[in-house]
């Protein structure tokens, strides 16, 4: 595998783009934050080539996290490019995740080691339920300590950073989305009783994360409108396909019943200590 340049883009968005469903946080954080560095979601690329023709992207962030896909399996030429470095983890296509876990050999137990059902959903088939009396609103329009309050909890309950204090990672989560203008409350009758957003954006399509629902709320069809009605949203603004992976059998009931389709798994490794690379 080589190392790519700015020239090589076009082909590296093209080949990602064959492969959407486990290729949007490389390619929603190319667009954003592009391959020049400067931010911890800046991207690198080392790709591998056959007869002209891209075979096996990985990306890699700033922040260092390994994003693979590599359908042909370059586990040894990676092993070689990225010798002496340490990175955070691995997310992607849970197949290619412990394919590469394996050939790295890391035996530090992980902080997150989530294997999650993988969905799509083609939005011209959205199944919005019946949402009298709820109401989508911009994340600045809704009471900042909630939101706060909601992201932490989540951090708590379903996706805690090793290593990271919930409160403090919240802190830069929500500050994040709000410069974004990634993520909306869901209001029923004039009280918040949910949030939900996209972790990665690309103009046909998005990328489902961090949906909340208070949980005395929960159990009520809240979720699936929350993230119906964003959908619907995001539709009329031009999308046309959502992504996204479900942390929960409840969570994955929810997306089904608006028109979700498993079509795969996603996998998220996450290291409390960066792990070395050896060869």
């Amino acid at each position: 595998m080589i190392r790519a340049t700015e020239a090589d883009r076009p082909a590296i968005e093209a080949f990602l783009t064959n492969h959407i469903a486990t290729s949007m946080f490389p390619l929603s954080n190319l667009r954003s934050y592009g391959m020049s560095g400067g931010h911890p979601r800046a991207v690198t690329f080392w790709v591998r080539w056959l007869d002209g023709q891209i075979t096996d992207v990985l990306t890699v962030t700033d922040e260092g996290f390994l994003f693979p896909q590599c359908p042909t399996g370059p586990w040894g030429d990676i092993k070689t490019v990225l010798a002496g470095q340490a990175y955070r983890g691995i997310l992607g296509d849970a197949g290619q995740v412990a394919a590469l876990r394996h050939a790295l050999n890391w035996q530090v137990e992980p902080g997150i080691d989530d294997v999650e059902p993988l969905y799509h959903l083609s939005l011209a088939d959205l199944q919005l339920p019946d949402c009298d009396g709820f109401a989508l609103y911009p994340l600045a329009d809704a009471p900042k300590e909630t939101m706060l309050g909601w992201r932490t909890a989540y951090l708590t309950e379903v996706m805690p950073v090793p290593g990271e204090e919930p409160d403090v990672t919240a802190a830069k989560d929500i500050a994040a989305y709000l410069d974004a203008n990634s993520h909306r409350a869901l209001y029923r009758d004039g009280t918040p009783v949910a949030m939900t957003g996209f972790n990665a954006q690309l103009p046909q399509v998005v990328q489902i994360g961090g949906v909340y629902t208070q949980p005395e709320f929960r159990g009520q069809g809240v979720a699936r409108r929350a993230v119906g009605l964003h959908l619907q949203e995001a539709r009329r603004n031009g999308v046309t396909d959502a992504i996204l992976f479900a942390a929960s059998d409840n969570a994955a009931r929810a997306y089904e019943a608006i028109g979700f389709n498993k079509i795969g798994a996603f996998s998220i490794l996450v290291y409390e200590e960066p792990q070395v690379i050896h060869v």
